[in-house]
């Protein structure tokens, strides 16, 4: 049998020792600390190291531990585990791969699975490892897949850019002819369909499953007209059955009748040619329009409107009659526009603000 170890560091008492242990938070090092409180208080070290949970041989490690190092070195180590098959660099590479996205000629797919990324993984770093560790790698560089928001193929980035940075100078330009003492209201306009064939929203529901919703085939629509200030937090819609300049104009007039007394609207709307054709628009003397660039829906709060009618209000319906679609728009348009937060919450922009 090894000598038992003399315990050398005596810069704590066994009553420090057992307050040490009292406050740890690692249940092993309270262990540890109270067997060398009971040494140094004379008990015999067998009975110390079975009343703390351990045999004599490990006591005697751990009063080499202690001599060393303190009360800090009975601290649990967390193992050190297996190495990492990638560096941080090759991590940081991968990450780049998806958020880049394959390339279909080159790696025959359009879109990365747990599998494909494998074999790229084995291809690039020579390593291989299950479809499983390639998840938890992506979970770890803080990556989940995500349904993507569709644009068009002319989509401008940087005239979206320069719209919102000049957006000031754009303003002013609309406004010539205005007085500069007339207050400046920010609205935002849009349409949206809204028909027996609607959408479908997510619900929660058991992992693995794939939960069933009501979605009616059949044809009939009707179209929300709607536009917003968020600034003052109202609202303008009309319910038309079709999408042209006869129902922008009537759109026009209800709006113009929401805007304060006294001020001017700068509508800000997208480039439909119901929306822009200057001979057949009828402006109420109370509104200009902002063209905003071509293919940027992303620029107009009213699609995050739509999104926000679909995903509570005008999802899972069957309409049997025109009529009905018509309450249903009515009712959702309505339930959106008395919540005066969300209005808000849903449309500030920060770009879009009145300095001129």
């Amino acid at each position: 049998m090894s000598a038992a170890v003399v315990i050398t560091r005596m810069d704590h008492s066994p009553a420090e020792l057992r307050a040490l242990a009292a406050k740890s938070d690692d249940a092993n090092q309270a262990r540890r600390l109270l067997a060398i409180a009971m040494v140094l208080e004379g008990t015999l070290r067998l009975d110390a190291a079975r009343q703390a949970g351990m045999d004599r041989q490990t006591l005697r490690d751990w009063v080499h531990r202690y001599n060393e190092a303190g009360a800090g070195g009975l601290v649990s180590r967390k193992p050190p585990g297996a190495a990492a098959k990638l560096t941080a660099e090759q991590m940081a590479e991968l990450r780049e791969l998806v958020l880049a996205g394959p390339d279909p000629k080159t790696h025959n797919v359009i879109r990365w699975r747990c599998l494909d990324l494998r074999a790229e993984i084995a291809r690039r770093f020579s390593v291989t490892v299950p479809e499983r560790t390639v998840g938890k790698w992506l979970r770890k560089l803080k990556l989940t897949r995500l349904q993507p928001r569709p644009h068009h193929p002319k989509k401008d980035a940087a005239a979206q850019e320069t719209f919102k940075k000049n957006f000031s100078a754009i303003l002013k330009e609309a406004l010539i002819g205005t007085t500069a003492a007339t207050p400046v209201e920010i609205w935002f306009q849009d349409e949206a369909r809204v028909g027996q064939k609607g959408s479908l929203s997510y619900v929660w529901r058991p992992v693995g499953s794939r939960p069933p919703m009501v979605r009616d085939n059949r044809h009939d629509t009707a179209y929300i007209f709607g536009a917003i200030c968020p600034e003052r937090a109202v609202g303008a819609a009309i319910i038309t059955p079709a999408a042209n300049t006869e129902c922008m104009n009537l759109h026009l007039d209800e709006i113009s009748t929401q805007v304060a007394p006294g001020s001017i609207a700068a509508l800000i709307c997208d480039g439909a040619g119901w929306h822009q054709r200057s001979s057949e628009i009828k402006l109420p003397a109370n509104i200009v329009l902002l063209p905003l660039p071509p293919y940027a829906p992303e620029l107009n709060p009213m699609e995050n409107v739509w999104e926000y009618l679909r995903g509570n209000k005008i999802s899972a319906g069957v309409w049997d009659s025109y009529d009905e679609i018509l309450a249903a728009c009515a009712d959702a348009w309505n339930w959106f526009v008395n919540d005066l937060a969300r209005i808000r919450s849903i449309g500030t922009r920060r770009w879009a603000t009145v300095n001129v």
